[in-house]
């Protein structure tokens, strides 16, 4: 599948029939899980060959049509895995951008790292349409609710965030720790509830039900 070594982020679609990876020089694999041999079908260039950013981050929509990457050099890009074509080059962030999801529908992008900030792109035309901001630190992880109402956060400094994409706002901020967060991630909804889990370098995961503080 490659280089030993040379894969850095990892996103798998929704069903598991794509697999797509980042390189340390800026390209972008996707492969076809579901064929004899698991051959690969795109190979995106983000610079010339052997001179692009170093892939930091990397998501497949949940239909596995687009593969969006963030980039050390704050590049975010967006492919479509149908044509091998590069969809959007986005703008917005000048730093680099450790997290990108898009939301269920694959109607919205959403990109953060070490600005701080988290930026909203629309998929229909690659607009930058509105920025949530409040986290004090490199934002590491990004993952949508299910309705696409919510986006949830996890930064370097411990904290995670709940955020209204509608209103643009933090609905609900939680901490257990003051050491960085790696993962934080919804958990399948179950009747009214939503919760979530966080993952980082205090070696404990911790469950959180949305809004209440735990």
């Amino acid at each position: 599948m490659g280089v030993p070594g040379e894969a850095w982020a990892l996103a798998l679609s929704e069903d598991g029939s794509y697999l797509a990876a980042t390189t340390n020089d800026g390209r972008i694999n996707v492969w076809d899980t579901t064929k004899e041999g698991k051959p690969k079908i795109q190979d995106y260039e983000t610079g010339s060959p052997g001179s692009g950013s170093f892939g930091m981050s990397v998501d497949l929509s949940m239909d596995g049509k687009f593969t969006a990457s963030g980039h050390q050099n704050g590049a975010i890009y967006i492919f479509n895995n149908d044509t091998g074509r590069i969809a959007f080059s986005l703008s917005g962030l000048a730093k680099p951008v450790r997290a990108v999801a898009f939301s269920p529908g694959s109607t919205r992008l959403a990109a953060a790292g070490d600005a701080g900030i988290i930026a909203i792109y629309d998929m229909k035309h690659g607009e930058h349409v509105s920025n949530l901001t409040g986290h004090a630190s490199w934002i590491t992880t990004l993952d949508w609710s299910d309705s696409g109402e919510y986006l949830l956060s996890g930064a370097m400094d411990g904290k995670a965030k709940v955020w209204s994409v509608e209103r643009s706002t933090c609905v609900a901020t939680h901490s257990e720790t003051d050491k960085a967060l790696w993962a934080a991630r919804w958990l399948p909804k179950t009747g009214r509830s939503e919760m979530f889990c966080t993952a980082g370098a205090n070696r404990s995961i911790s469950f959180y039900r949305e809004a209440t503080g735990g």
